[in-house]
C-alpha cells in the first residue's frame, strides 16, 4: 500500500526549507568629527525601513564579487564615493529574525577614513557621533558598538588611529588623535614612546608646523609598509 508522503517530504515544504538566505554586506564608516568618533549611516532606499539612516550595505555580487571584503570595499565605493585606507571584517551577523524579508547574513565590516574624504553633498548621507546614535533598523546599533569597542581595544597597542587622519601629522595631532578614539588621556612620554616603538612614521624632511603658542613641530607621514597594514606593539599605550 502506498503512504501519502509526509510534510517534511512534500515540494511546498522542500521549497521552505531551502529557501534562498539574504546574504549581505554591511560596512561601520568610522570617522574622528569635533574630537570624537562618528559614524557614516545613509537613508535606505528601498523597503523595508524605507527613508531610515542605516549602515551602509548591499547584496554580495558572486558573479562580481571575489570575497566578502571585495564585495564590502565595492559597496563602500559605490553608495559613499569612499575608497577607505583601512577596512576590516569585524563579524557575521545572522539569523531569522534579523531581517523581516527572510533568514539573513550579514558579513560586517569596519572601516576608517579621515574626515576630509567624507563627502558633504552625499545623497541622503549623514554623520552622526556614536555617542548619540539615531534609531537604527535591524541590528545596527550593535553592530556600531561592537565596531566602536573593537577600534578602541586596537587602538591601546596599534597603529590604527592613523587612518582617522590626513597624509601628514605632528606627534601632538596623533596624540589628541589616539585620545579622542580612546576617550581618555595619554601620558605624554608613554606615546612617544609607544609610537617609536610602533615605527611607523618618518619625518617628513625640512617640513615644520610652527604655531604662535610652541615651538615648531616635525611633520611626518605613515611609511609605506604601513599604509594597508598594521603596526603593534605588546603593551597599551599607558604601560
Amino acid at each position: 500500500m502506498t503512504t501519502a508522503p509526509s510534510s517534511a517530504e512534500s515540494p511546498t515544504a522542500s521549497a521552505a526549507a531551502h529557501a534562498a538566505i539574504i546574504c549581505t554586506v554591511d560596512v561601520v564608516l568610522l570617522t574622528l568629527r569635533d574630537h570624537a568618533l562618528h559614524v557614516v549611516l545613509l537613508k535606505r532606499r528601498g523597503e523595508p525601513h524605507a527613508g531610515v539612516p542605516a549602515l551602509p550595505g548591499g547584496y554580495i555580487h558572486p558573479q562580481e564579487d571575489a570575497t566578502a571584503w571585495d564585495a564590502a570595499a565595492r559597496m563602500l565605493r559605490e553608495k559613499t564615493g569612499i575608497v577607505s585606507p583601512y577596512l576590516e571584517q569585524l563579524a557575521t551577523y545572522s539569523g531569522r529574525q534579523r531581517d523581516p524579508r527572510g533568514w539573513s547574513l550579514s558579513v560586517v565590516y569596519y572601516a576608517l577614513v579621515p574626515d576630509a574624504l567624507v563627502p558633504d553633498d552625499g545623497e541622503g548621507l549623514s554623520v552622526v557621533p556614536v555617542a548619540d546614535l539615531p534609531q537604527l533598523p535591524f541590528d545596527h546599533a550593535e553592530i556600531v558598538q561592537l565596531a566602536v569597542s573593537r577600534v578602541r581595544a586596537k587602538s591601546q597597542y596599534s597603529s590604527l588611529p592613523v587612518y582617522l587622519c590626513g597624509e601628514r601629522i605632528t606627534l601632538p595631532q596623533l596624540q589628541a588623535v589616539y585620545e579622542a578614539v580612546l576617550g581618555e588621556p595619554i601620558n605624554k612620554v608613554s606615546f612617544r614612546r609607544k609610537v617609536e616603538e610602533l615605527g611607523m612614521l618618518e619625518p617628513v624632511e625640512g617640513e615644520l608646523l610652527t604655531g604662535a603658542a610652541h615651538r615648531p613641530a616635525q611633520v611626518y607621514r605613515l611609511r609605506p609598509a604601513f599604509r594597508r597594514e598594521l603596526s603593534t606593539v605588546q603593551r597599551g599605550l599607558n604601560a
